[in-house]
Protein backbone atom coordinates (compact mmCIF):
# COMPACT_ATOMS: atom_id res chain seq x y z
CA UNK A 1 0.00 0.00 0.00
CA UNK A 2 2.86 2.39 0.77
CA UNK A 3 4.28 1.98 -2.73
CA UNK A 4 0.96 2.80 -4.32
CA UNK A 5 0.63 5.97 -2.24
CA UNK A 6 3.91 7.19 -3.72
CA UNK A 7 2.37 7.21 -7.21
CA UNK A 8 -0.90 8.95 -6.25
CA UNK A 9 -1.91 11.84 -8.51
CA UNK A 10 -2.31 15.32 -6.98
CA UNK A 11 -5.75 16.43 -5.80
CA UNK A 12 -7.57 18.43 -8.47
CA UNK A 13 -10.45 18.35 -10.95
CA UNK A 14 -9.65 14.75 -11.93
CA UNK A 15 -10.15 13.73 -8.29
CA UNK A 16 -13.54 15.48 -8.20
CA UNK A 17 -14.56 13.62 -11.35
CA UNK A 18 -13.57 10.29 -9.76
CA UNK A 19 -15.68 11.14 -6.68
CA UNK A 20 -18.63 11.99 -8.96
CA UNK A 21 -18.28 8.60 -10.67
CA UNK A 22 -18.29 6.84 -7.28
CA UNK A 23 -21.40 8.83 -6.26
CA UNK A 24 -23.26 7.89 -9.47
CA UNK A 25 -22.21 4.24 -9.09
CA UNK A 26 -23.56 4.08 -5.55
CA UNK A 27 -26.74 6.03 -6.37
CA UNK A 28 -27.71 3.80 -9.30
CA UNK A 29 -26.46 0.37 -8.21
CA UNK A 30 -27.24 0.73 -4.52
CA UNK A 31 -23.71 0.02 -3.25
CA UNK A 32 -20.28 1.63 -3.50
CA UNK A 33 -17.69 0.43 -6.06
CA UNK A 34 -15.23 -0.20 -3.19
CA UNK A 35 -15.67 -1.25 0.45
CA UNK A 36 -16.01 1.81 2.68
CA UNK A 37 -15.46 0.33 6.13
CA UNK A 38 -11.71 1.05 6.21
CA UNK A 39 -9.98 4.11 4.74
CA UNK A 40 -6.68 2.24 4.35
CA UNK A 41 -8.38 -0.63 2.52
CA UNK A 42 -10.26 1.85 0.31
CA UNK A 43 -7.05 3.66 -0.70
CA UNK A 44 -5.27 0.35 -1.33
CA UNK A 45 -8.00 -0.96 -3.61
CA UNK A 46 -8.36 2.34 -5.51
CA UNK A 47 -4.61 2.38 -6.25
CA UNK A 48 -4.14 -1.33 -6.96
CA UNK A 49 -7.36 -2.71 -8.43
CA UNK A 50 -9.80 -1.61 -11.14
CA UNK A 51 -13.30 -0.65 -9.94
CA UNK A 52 -16.32 -2.91 -10.18
CA UNK A 53 -18.20 -2.94 -13.48
CA UNK A 54 -21.25 -0.66 -13.52
CA UNK A 55 -23.43 -3.37 -15.07
CA UNK A 56 -26.71 -2.04 -13.69
CA UNK A 57 -26.20 1.61 -14.62
CA UNK A 58 -27.82 1.25 -18.05
CA UNK A 59 -27.05 4.20 -20.35
CA UNK A 60 -24.90 5.74 -17.59
CA UNK A 61 -22.52 2.76 -17.55
CA UNK A 62 -19.85 4.15 -19.96
CA UNK A 63 -19.93 7.49 -18.14
CA UNK A 64 -19.55 5.95 -14.68
CA UNK A 65 -16.80 3.51 -15.72
CA UNK A 66 -14.87 6.30 -17.48
CA UNK A 67 -15.00 8.51 -14.37
CA UNK A 68 -13.70 5.64 -12.18
CA UNK A 69 -10.60 4.90 -14.27
CA UNK A 70 -7.38 4.75 -12.25
CA UNK A 71 -5.39 6.95 -14.67
CA UNK A 72 -6.65 10.57 -14.28
CA UNK A 73 -5.67 11.35 -17.89
CA UNK A 74 -8.10 8.70 -19.20
CA UNK A 75 -11.15 10.14 -17.44
CA UNK A 76 -13.74 12.33 -19.10
CA UNK A 77 -13.19 16.05 -18.65
CA UNK A 78 -15.95 18.46 -17.63
CA UNK A 79 -16.95 19.37 -21.19
CA UNK A 80 -17.16 15.76 -22.37
CA UNK A 81 -19.13 14.76 -19.27
CA UNK A 82 -21.62 17.63 -19.74
CA UNK A 83 -22.13 16.57 -23.36
CA UNK A 84 -22.76 12.96 -22.34
CA UNK A 85 -25.33 13.97 -19.72
CA UNK A 86 -27.19 16.36 -22.05
CA UNK A 87 -27.34 13.64 -24.70
CA UNK A 88 -28.73 11.16 -22.18
CA UNK A 89 -31.41 13.62 -21.06
CA UNK A 90 -32.51 14.33 -24.64
CA UNK A 91 -32.64 10.66 -25.62
CA UNK A 92 -34.34 9.42 -22.43
CA UNK A 93 -37.59 7.56 -23.34
CA UNK A 94 -40.96 8.44 -21.87
CA UNK A 95 -41.84 6.21 -18.89
CA UNK A 96 -44.11 3.31 -19.75
CA UNK A 97 -47.33 2.63 -17.83
CA UNK A 98 -46.59 -0.19 -15.43
CA UNK A 99 -48.68 -2.75 -13.64
CA UNK A 100 -49.39 -0.34 -10.77
CA UNK A 101 -51.48 2.08 -12.88
CA UNK A 102 -55.12 2.09 -11.68
CA UNK A 103 -57.75 2.52 -14.39
CA UNK A 104 -60.12 5.46 -13.96
CA UNK A 105 -63.80 4.65 -13.28
CA UNK A 106 -66.20 4.97 -16.23
CA UNK A 107 -67.49 8.47 -16.82
CA UNK A 108 -71.13 9.30 -15.97
CA UNK A 109 -72.86 10.01 -19.32
CA UNK A 110 -75.51 12.12 -17.55
CA UNK A 111 -72.91 14.52 -16.10
CA UNK A 112 -71.17 17.24 -17.99
CA UNK A 113 -67.36 17.30 -17.67
CA UNK A 114 -65.85 19.96 -15.44
CA UNK A 115 -63.18 22.01 -17.21
CA UNK A 116 -60.44 23.29 -14.92
CA UNK A 117 -57.20 25.06 -15.48
CA UNK A 118 -54.01 23.10 -14.78
CA UNK A 119 -53.10 23.30 -11.12
CA UNK A 120 -56.53 24.53 -9.97
CA UNK A 121 -57.68 22.97 -6.71
CA UNK A 122 -60.93 21.03 -6.60
CA UNK A 123 -63.24 22.36 -3.89
CA UNK A 124 -65.67 20.21 -2.05
CA UNK A 125 -69.28 20.79 -2.98
CA UNK A 126 -70.67 19.58 0.31
CA UNK A 127 -71.12 22.29 2.93
CA UNK A 128 -68.92 24.59 0.88
CA UNK A 129 -65.80 23.31 2.61
CA UNK A 130 -62.44 24.14 1.03
CA UNK A 131 -60.27 21.36 -0.30
CA UNK A 132 -57.49 19.93 1.89
CA UNK A 133 -54.38 21.51 0.47
CA UNK A 134 -52.06 19.25 2.48
CA UNK A 135 -53.59 16.04 1.08
CA UNK A 136 -53.42 17.45 -2.44
CA UNK A 137 -49.69 18.19 -2.04
CA UNK A 138 -49.01 14.73 -0.69
CA UNK A 139 -50.88 13.12 -3.55
CA UNK A 140 -48.99 15.19 -6.12
CA UNK A 141 -45.69 14.34 -4.48
CA UNK A 142 -46.49 10.62 -4.43
CA UNK A 143 -47.55 10.76 -8.08
CA UNK A 144 -44.24 12.11 -9.36
CA UNK A 145 -43.05 10.14 -12.34
CA UNK A 146 -39.64 8.42 -12.57
CA UNK A 147 -38.80 10.82 -15.39
CA UNK A 148 -39.11 13.86 -13.09
CA UNK A 149 -36.94 12.14 -10.49
CA UNK A 150 -34.35 11.40 -13.16
CA UNK A 151 -34.34 15.04 -14.19
CA UNK A 152 -33.82 16.12 -10.60
CA UNK A 153 -30.87 13.70 -10.31
CA UNK A 154 -29.27 15.03 -13.50
CA UNK A 155 -29.84 18.61 -12.32
CA UNK A 156 -28.08 17.77 -9.07
CA UNK A 157 -25.16 16.29 -11.02
CA UNK A 158 -24.87 19.40 -13.20
CA UNK A 159 -24.87 21.58 -10.07
CA UNK A 160 -22.05 19.47 -8.62
CA UNK A 161 -20.09 19.86 -11.85
CA UNK A 162 -20.61 23.63 -11.79
CA UNK A 163 -19.38 23.75 -8.20
CA UNK A 164 -16.29 21.69 -9.11
CA UNK A 165 -15.49 24.01 -12.02
CA UNK A 166 -15.91 27.07 -9.80
CA UNK A 167 -13.61 25.51 -7.20
CA UNK A 168 -10.99 24.77 -9.85
CA UNK A 169 -11.13 28.32 -11.23
CA UNK A 170 -10.98 30.02 -7.82
CA UNK A 171 -8.62 27.84 -5.78
CA UNK A 172 -6.39 25.87 -8.17
CA UNK A 173 -2.95 27.42 -8.96
CA UNK A 174 -3.14 30.02 -11.71
CA UNK A 175 -1.06 29.60 -14.87
CA UNK A 176 0.76 32.88 -14.43
CA UNK A 177 4.49 33.23 -14.05
CA UNK A 178 5.02 29.56 -13.29
CA UNK A 179 3.17 28.57 -16.45
CA UNK A 180 5.27 30.95 -18.51
CA UNK A 181 8.39 29.52 -16.96
CA UNK A 182 7.20 25.99 -17.72
CA UNK A 183 6.49 26.94 -21.34
CA UNK A 184 9.92 28.51 -21.64
CA UNK A 185 11.44 25.41 -20.07
CA UNK A 186 9.76 23.02 -22.50
CA UNK A 187 10.79 25.19 -25.41
CA UNK A 188 14.48 25.53 -24.52
CA UNK A 189 15.39 22.47 -22.44
CA UNK A 190 18.05 20.44 -24.18
CA UNK A 191 18.11 22.58 -27.34
CA UNK A 192 21.57 23.49 -28.58
CA UNK A 193 21.84 27.01 -29.94
CA UNK A 194 24.11 30.03 -30.19
CA UNK A 195 25.31 31.47 -26.94
CA UNK A 196 23.40 34.63 -25.91
CA UNK A 197 25.02 38.01 -26.20
CA UNK A 198 26.92 38.69 -23.00
CA UNK A 199 27.86 41.99 -21.46
CA UNK A 200 30.89 40.50 -19.76
CA UNK A 201 32.79 37.19 -19.75
CA UNK A 202 34.86 36.07 -16.80
CA UNK A 203 36.49 32.92 -15.57
CA UNK A 204 35.03 31.24 -12.51
CA UNK A 205 37.67 31.59 -9.84
CA UNK A 206 36.01 29.21 -7.35
CA UNK A 207 34.83 31.90 -4.94
CA UNK A 208 31.83 29.85 -3.76
CA UNK A 209 31.23 29.16 -0.11
CA UNK A 210 30.59 25.43 -0.35
CA UNK A 211 32.95 23.10 1.45
CA UNK A 212 33.77 19.43 1.95
CA UNK A 213 32.88 17.18 -0.97
CA UNK A 214 31.27 20.10 -2.81
CA UNK A 215 34.40 22.32 -2.91
CA UNK A 216 36.01 22.85 -6.29
CA UNK A 217 39.62 23.08 -7.40
CA UNK A 218 41.07 26.04 -9.24
CA UNK A 219 41.82 23.92 -12.33
CA UNK A 220 38.22 22.78 -12.79
CA UNK A 221 36.86 26.28 -12.17
CA UNK A 222 39.18 27.95 -14.66
CA UNK A 223 37.90 25.68 -17.46
CA UNK A 224 34.36 26.98 -16.98
CA UNK A 225 33.00 30.10 -18.69
CA UNK A 226 30.80 32.24 -16.49
CA UNK A 227 28.47 34.76 -18.13
CA UNK A 228 25.93 37.15 -16.70
CA UNK A 229 23.25 37.79 -19.27
CA UNK A 230 19.56 38.69 -19.51
CA UNK A 231 18.54 35.01 -19.76
CA UNK A 232 20.10 34.07 -16.43
CA UNK A 233 17.77 36.16 -14.29
CA UNK A 234 18.46 38.27 -11.23
CA UNK A 235 20.85 36.56 -8.82
CA UNK A 236 21.85 33.89 -11.35
CA UNK A 237 24.79 33.31 -13.68
CA UNK A 238 24.60 31.60 -17.07
CA UNK A 239 27.46 29.09 -17.20
CA UNK A 240 28.94 27.22 -20.16
CA UNK A 241 30.02 24.02 -18.44
CA UNK A 242 32.99 22.05 -19.85
CA UNK A 243 30.86 18.89 -19.59
CA UNK A 244 28.95 20.14 -22.64
CA UNK A 245 25.93 22.10 -21.45
CA UNK A 246 24.79 25.63 -20.58
CA UNK A 247 22.67 26.35 -17.48
CA UNK A 248 21.72 29.16 -15.08
CA UNK A 249 23.27 28.74 -11.61
CA UNK A 250 22.78 30.93 -8.55
CA UNK A 251 25.67 33.31 -7.97
CA UNK A 252 28.28 32.19 -5.46
CA UNK A 253 27.68 28.45 -5.92
CA UNK A 254 30.63 26.07 -6.23
CA UNK A 255 31.08 23.41 -8.89
CA UNK A 256 32.21 19.84 -8.30
CA UNK A 257 33.75 18.09 -11.33
CA UNK A 258 32.04 15.03 -12.78
CA UNK A 259 32.08 12.06 -10.38
CA UNK A 260 31.88 8.30 -10.95
CA UNK A 261 28.17 8.67 -11.75
CA UNK A 262 29.02 11.32 -14.37
CA UNK A 263 27.21 13.97 -12.37
CA UNK A 264 28.15 17.65 -12.40
CA UNK A 265 27.15 19.18 -9.06
CA UNK A 266 26.75 22.86 -8.17
CA UNK A 267 26.14 23.43 -4.47
CA UNK A 268 25.73 26.03 -1.78
CA UNK A 269 24.90 25.19 1.83
CA UNK A 270 22.06 22.65 1.96
CA UNK A 271 21.14 23.08 -1.72
CA UNK A 272 22.44 21.12 -4.71
CA UNK A 273 21.98 21.41 -8.47
CA UNK A 274 22.78 18.06 -10.15
CA UNK A 275 23.19 17.84 -13.93
CA UNK A 276 23.71 14.58 -15.84
CA UNK A 277 24.36 15.35 -19.53
CA UNK A 278 23.47 12.18 -21.45
CA UNK A 279 24.80 9.37 -19.27
CA UNK A 280 21.97 6.83 -19.79
CA UNK A 281 20.71 5.66 -23.18
CA UNK A 282 17.18 4.89 -24.37
CA UNK A 283 18.48 1.64 -25.86
CA UNK A 284 19.19 0.38 -22.33
CA UNK A 285 16.54 2.13 -20.22
CA UNK A 286 13.65 2.48 -22.69
CA UNK A 287 12.25 5.48 -24.50
CA UNK A 288 9.64 6.59 -21.92
CA UNK A 289 11.07 9.44 -19.79
CA UNK A 290 8.34 9.01 -17.16
CA UNK A 291 9.19 5.33 -16.61
CA UNK A 292 12.89 6.20 -16.59
CA UNK A 293 12.38 8.97 -14.03
CA UNK A 294 10.15 6.96 -11.73
CA UNK A 295 11.82 3.54 -11.86
CA UNK A 296 15.37 3.74 -13.24
CA UNK A 297 16.98 7.17 -12.85
CA UNK A 298 19.94 6.90 -10.51
CA UNK A 299 19.47 10.39 -9.08
CA UNK A 300 16.09 9.28 -7.63
CA UNK A 301 17.35 6.05 -6.04
CA UNK A 302 17.06 7.70 -2.61
CA UNK A 303 13.35 8.23 -3.26
CA UNK A 304 12.83 4.60 -4.18
CA UNK A 305 14.87 3.30 -1.22
CA UNK A 306 13.52 5.60 1.50
CA UNK A 307 11.06 4.33 4.07
CA UNK A 308 9.28 7.68 3.89
CA UNK A 309 8.77 9.11 0.40
CA UNK A 310 6.12 10.91 -1.63
CA UNK A 311 5.76 12.09 -5.23
CA UNK A 312 3.50 14.61 -6.95
CA UNK A 313 3.25 16.74 -10.08
CA UNK A 314 4.35 13.88 -12.34
CA UNK A 315 3.76 14.78 -15.98
CA UNK A 316 5.10 14.02 -19.46
CA UNK A 317 5.83 16.90 -21.86
CA UNK A 318 6.29 16.65 -25.62
CA UNK A 319 7.67 19.65 -27.51
CA UNK A 320 9.05 19.68 -31.04
CA UNK A 321 9.43 15.90 -31.23
CA UNK A 322 11.32 15.84 -27.92
CA UNK A 323 9.90 14.07 -24.86
CA UNK A 324 10.60 14.93 -21.22
CA UNK A 325 9.18 14.13 -17.78
CA UNK A 326 9.22 16.09 -14.54
CA UNK A 327 8.07 15.56 -10.98
CA UNK A 328 8.34 16.59 -7.33
CA UNK A 329 9.69 14.15 -4.76
CA UNK A 330 10.34 14.04 -1.02
CA UNK A 331 12.31 11.48 0.98
CA UNK A 332 14.50 11.09 4.03
CA UNK A 333 18.21 10.77 3.26
CA UNK A 334 20.82 8.70 5.12
CA UNK A 335 21.42 11.56 7.60
CA UNK A 336 17.73 11.77 8.51
CA UNK A 337 17.12 15.01 6.61
CA UNK A 338 13.83 15.46 4.78
CA UNK A 339 14.60 16.51 1.22
CA UNK A 340 12.41 18.24 -1.35
CA UNK A 341 13.50 17.51 -4.93
CA UNK A 342 12.42 18.91 -8.32
CA UNK A 343 13.49 16.67 -11.21
CA UNK A 344 13.53 16.89 -15.03
CA UNK A 345 14.50 14.02 -17.37
CA UNK A 346 14.87 14.91 -21.08
CA UNK A 347 15.44 12.44 -23.92
CA UNK A 348 17.81 14.02 -26.50
CA UNK A 349 19.13 12.00 -29.45
CA UNK A 350 18.60 8.71 -27.63
CA UNK A 351 20.21 9.82 -24.34
CA UNK A 352 18.71 10.99 -21.07
CA UNK A 353 19.70 14.37 -19.60
CA UNK A 354 18.81 15.05 -15.97
CA UNK A 355 18.41 18.42 -14.22
CA UNK A 356 17.68 18.06 -10.51
CA UNK A 357 17.58 20.51 -7.58
CA UNK A 358 17.62 19.29 -3.96
CA UNK A 359 17.07 21.20 -0.76
CA UNK A 360 15.44 21.06 2.68
CA UNK A 361 11.78 20.09 2.62
CA UNK A 362 10.98 23.20 4.67
CA UNK A 363 12.33 25.47 1.87
CA UNK A 364 10.25 24.29 -1.08
CA UNK A 365 9.90 27.78 -2.56
CA UNK A 366 13.67 28.25 -2.85
CA UNK A 367 14.11 24.80 -4.41
CA UNK A 368 11.37 25.60 -6.94
CA UNK A 369 12.97 28.95 -7.81
CA UNK A 370 16.36 27.35 -8.44
CA UNK A 371 14.82 24.49 -10.44
CA UNK A 372 12.75 26.73 -12.70
CA UNK A 373 15.75 28.85 -13.68
CA UNK A 374 17.98 25.81 -14.23
CA UNK A 375 15.47 23.77 -16.24
CA UNK A 376 14.35 26.77 -18.32
CA UNK A 377 17.92 27.60 -19.41
CA UNK A 378 19.46 24.13 -19.79
CA UNK A 379 20.92 23.56 -23.25
CA UNK A 380 23.06 20.65 -24.39
CA UNK A 381 25.99 22.03 -26.35
CA UNK A 382 27.78 18.73 -26.95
Amino acid sequence: MHENWQLAAPIGPATDLWALGALLFKAVQGHAPYPEESTAELVQMVCAEPPAFAEECGPLRPVVESLLRQDPTERLDFEELSGWLRSLVRSAPEPEAGAHVVAAPPADPNRLPVIRRRGELVRRRRAGLPAHHGRHKRTARQARSPRSLGRMLLLLILLLLAAAVAYAMLFMPKSGNSGAAGEDRTRTAGEAGPAPTNSSTDKDKGTGTGGGANSTSGASSSAETQTSGPDAGSGFTLRDDPAGFRIAVAKGWTRTPGNADRQVVYSHGDFELIVVPGRDTAARFGSDPMVYQREKEGELQGYRSSSWATSSGLRTIQVGGRTMAEGQFTWTDADGRQLFVRNLAVLIDGRYHVVQVRGPEAQRDRVTQLYERASATYQYTG
